[in-house]
């Protein structure tokens, strides 16, 4: 059995986990849940309370005080899906030896927030068989309790790489994704359509397509599209039944998760599943959430005036990210209006409505205008409405859960409208 289990650290990462479960993010065209299939049996999870409703549709963890025949393989939850990544738990697994292996802090700054037990992160756990087990109503704070009284040993492997903030996403993403792209096309059954071009089946390419794969693969899934008058640089993943529209430039780095539309140009960035970015703007360096919607000439900056390093404000602290190039977190289902201006390195929270320039972080359910000097909070009725019209234009039902996980994700980011620079006008 492999279980993902979220840790203390996973609100570090909003506004990307604030509406879902961390092994859900997207990076290198790999979510890691899509990866861990198959390493060590059915997969389970622990997961924050909010989110339970939607890991009960998952298969039920084991009954609590079961001693298993196998081991139980703990993998966290942040741990960056790359290829690499599976191989060596895989030949740790093949050795069988019971132990802990911790994260590697290769990019972590100084005034990083270490957990308090034992002062590292526990990246991965291998729990020998016949050791009993949590109950299934465990919290991630039970299971690190647990895993310090079982006094596992270190395992003798190379640390394994875990998000700590949101821009870890954008930088292990443009390391892993040409080895990812390559271990896709090992598994799965794609054509080459042209040298470094590769389509799944009904994918297609326009007339006039231009296409440079010298650096990567380009990659299409199933029902993707390409309009025409396209220009396409490797390593890239459009995901199935994405739509690349005319006139584009897709290059240097860039996957589009599944059903999205993406327009003008867009550069080394992460574009989760049901996010339109449809009209010309430019897109770099950044990560969208899912059902996120770009107006037409929305732009963001990801390089300083200066071409320095770009520092990041979480939770009103300052963050040394050490990348020249960050752009913009953008959280789920946040608009911009037409011809934003999204400043260096800036975040955009959750169910947030954008106009004019963001020059400061955006919290999340806030109607932001900072430029006509309107920062309003948005009711979370109003987002349950939108996500309802949202989902009816792409056939997707809106569920009880749904409304209950917006409702929650309300009420977590409520500290951060009343952390903003200026107060809400409510």
């Amino acid at each position: 059995m492999l279980v993902l289990f979220e840790d203390e650290s996973v609100p570090q990462l909003y506004p990307i986990t604030i509406g879902k479960p961390a092994y859900t993010i997207g990076c290198g065209s790999y979510r890691l849940l899509d990866l861990v299939g198959g390493l060590a049996g059915p997969v389970h999870a622990v997961v924050r309370s909010h989110l339970t409703a939607f890991r009960q549709a998952e298969p039920p963890p084991k009954p609590g005080g079961e001693a298993p025949r196998e081991p139980v393989v703990y993998v966290n939850a942040r741990l960056v899906p790359s290829a690499a990544a599976i191989d060596q738990i895989k030949k740790l697994l093949a050795v069988g030896r019971a132990g802990l292996l911790n994260a590697s802090g290769e990019h972590r700054p100084e005034n990083h927030r270490k957990p308090a037990a034992n002062g590292d992160d526990v990246a991965l756990a291998i729990v020998p068989r016949g050791t009993t087990l949590l109950p299934d109503t465990a919290t991630f704070q039970d299971l690190a309790a647990w895993l310090a009284q079982l006094k596992l040993p270190q395992l003798d492997s190379p640390k394994l790489p875990l998000f700590d903030y949101p821009h870890d996403v954008v930088r292990h993403h443009l390391k892993i994704l040409p080895q990812n792209l390559e271990h896709r096309l090992a598994k799965h059954d794609y054509r080459e359509l042209q040298p470094g071009v590769y389509v799944a089946e009904g994918a297609s390419l326009g007339a006039h397509v231009v296409t440079d794969t010298e650096r990567g693969p380009i990659v299409l899934d199933q029902k993707a599209s390409i309009g025409p008058f396209c220009f396409l640089r490797g390593p890239a993943y459009i995901g199935r039944h994405s739509r690349v529209i005319e006139q584009s430039a897709i290059k240097d780095g860039v996957c589009l998760g599944h059903t999205t539309k993406v327009g003008g140009e867009v550069e080394g960035s992460i574009i989760e599943p049901y996010t339109n970015k449809q009209h010309h703007g430019f897109l770099g360096h950044s990560f969208l959430g899912s059902w996120v919607n770009l107006g037409a000439g929305t732009c963001n900056s990801d390089l300083k005036n200066t071409y320095g390093p770009v520092n990041m404000e979480y939770q009103g602290r300052k963050i040394a990210t050490g990348m020249q190039f960050v752009g913009a977190i953008v959280g789920d289902y946040a608009k911009t209006a037409i011809n934003t201006g999204i400043f260096t390195g800036k975040t955009v929270g959750a169910c947030s409505m954008v106009y004019g320039f963001v020059t400061t972080n955006v919290p999340s359910f806030t109607n932001y205008a900072r430029l006509f000097g309107q920062v309003t909070e948005a009711p979370v009725e109003v987002m349950v409405a939108t996500q309802a019209r949202m989902f009816a234009r792409r056939q997707v039902e809106q569920r009880p859960c749904d409304i209950q996980l917006l409702q929650a994700m309300y009420e977590l980011t409520r500290h951060e409208r009343q952390l903003a620079g200026e107060p809400l006008s409510l």
